[in-house]
């Protein structure tokens, strides 16, 4: 039996266990264990088991996910997400559709102290969904921005699927976070700009809401000022060259903890649910980190990703194409794969493939994670649409995700815009200090 036979009949038996409910790290593990053994002896395969999680556990780089979900933790038990709300609603709510585009603004400052689209969309869809019912919004609006305005979080820095791509490829992650600002910011505006043409189309979904006096919009703005700066601190910190990432998430991290202190609200209880959550996120992500780099010495041996790479080198066709392919792989996948799930899956095959065809690998791991992004509202899987059923129990399924095709053509848009202009992700990653 070849090599390469082999790898097709792992990669089958990999998706297979996924469809089988395994977790993906253990999946992972399992099909790259056995394929290498197959390939090799069991002895190897024994020290390789051995060594790879090991090495792991010791990788320095790998902390700073922790340190980013507890930074975002910190921020969630101190009620800054309500803050940034009331500082987006006192500044926008007045507009055609402003609460939804609060929520939205909301989304993306939140999505900046804690990495996460699922944190996001849980707490600011707490937060903004009885406001926008009060004021009489279309559900399938109301929970749609929701949904979209929470994948903000794996594209606006610190994301933790810029981290684990860098891991895969051994790229910048303070390159990565800094690519990830000019396109989340344009996307925040693309939703935004979908609402307010939804709005004027149809005023029936998304009544305006009162204007509110400057006196409680600057008094929004001071409370949401602190969690601002962190967010200044942490970010201006990496590209002016003050600190590496980790030492960034660090200092996020404990900022954010001060913050919540002073404002009295992190008791005992709290820190300790704080932690407990941070260290049940992280492990989960080091399961798959783990299952991943299992997989990788096997997939080497099969020499699918080289083969792969010489096949697509040798066709007569534009690189643009062939991107273009990739991308809408990505789309496919993403109905039935969760996004960290599939860029652990396929970075060991495709990034061959880009780098061969002379793409920006930090330009790729924006774009790559603006199309992730998509997987986290496309049906039948959806995430965060899931994360928004349980938060409006009464809106049905199908309102919800048809409440997110705006927002998921407006991803398409900010993808395409990408493609167009690169310098939309490597600007400031060009500029960066060192």
């Amino acid at each position: 039996m070849s090599a390469t036979l082999v790898g097709v009949l792992a990669l089958g038996v990999l998706f297979l266990l996924i469809f089988m409910r395994v977790p993906v790290g253990i999946a992972l593990a399992l099909s790259g264990l056995g394929g290498y053994w197959i390939l090799n002896d069991l002895g190897t395969t024994l020290r390789l088991m051995g060594s790879i999680p090991f090495e792991i556990a010791y990788n320095y780089d790998l902390s700073i996910i922790a340190l980013f979900v507890l930074m975002g933790n910190f921020a969630m038990v101190s009620g800054m997400s309500r803050d940034l709300y009331a500082m987006a609603r006192g500044f926008v709510g007045h507009w055609p559709g402003g609460l939804a585009s609060a929520t939205v603004v909301g989304c993306a400052g939140f999505a900046a102290v804690s990495g996460s689209s699922l944190a996001s969309a849980v707490t600011m869809g707490r937060v903004a969904l009885p406001e926008m019912e009060r004021y009489g919004y279309s559900p399938k609006l109301a929970t749609g921005c929701v949904a979209a305005g929470g994948t903000l979080g794996i594209l606006i820095p610190p994301s933790t699927g810029f981290i684990i791509y860098a891991i895969l490829t051994e790229e910048s992650i303070g390159r990565l976070f800094l690519s990830g600002v000019i396109p989340g910011l344009l996307l925040t505006g693309l939703f935004m700009a979908t609402i307010a043409v939804l709005a004027r189309r149809d005023p029936t979904l998304a009544p305006r809401a009162t204007r509110q006096p400057w006196s409680e919009r600057l008094g929004s703005l001071g409370r949401a000022v602190p969690l601002l700066g962190i967010v200044f601190v942490v970010l201006g910190g990496i590209y002016l060259g003050w600190f590496t990432p980790v030492e960034a998430a660090s200092v996020g991290a404990f900022l954010t903890m001060i913050l919540a202190l002073v404002r009295r609200r992190l008791s005992w209880a709290a820190l300790r649910s704080c932690l407990l959550d941070t260290i049940k996120t992280f492990a989960m992500v080091f399961l798959i980190v783990i299952g991943a780099f299992l997989f990788n010495p096997f997939l080497a041996l099969t020499q699918i990703p080289g083969n792969l790479a010489g096949f697509v080198g040798g066709l007569d066709t534009a690189p643009v194409i062939v991107l273009l392919l990739i991308v809408l792989g990505y789309m496919i996948l993403g109905t039935f794969l969760e996004g960290i799930a599939m860029m652990v899956l396929t970075i060991p095959i495709v990034f061959p493939l880009i780098k061969g065809l002379g793409y920006d690998p930090i330009w790729f791991g924006c774009l790559l994670v603006v199309v992730l992004e998509m997987s986290l509202i496309s049906p039948p899987l959806g995430l965060n649409v899931f994360v928004v059923k349980g938060i409006a129990p009464t809106v049905p399924m199908g309102d919800i995700f048809r409440g997110i095709l705006p927002f998921w053509l407006a991803m398409i848009v900010c993808a395409a815009l990408l493609i167009l202009v690169p310098d939309l992700a490597l600007l400031l990653p060009n500029s960066m200090l060192n």
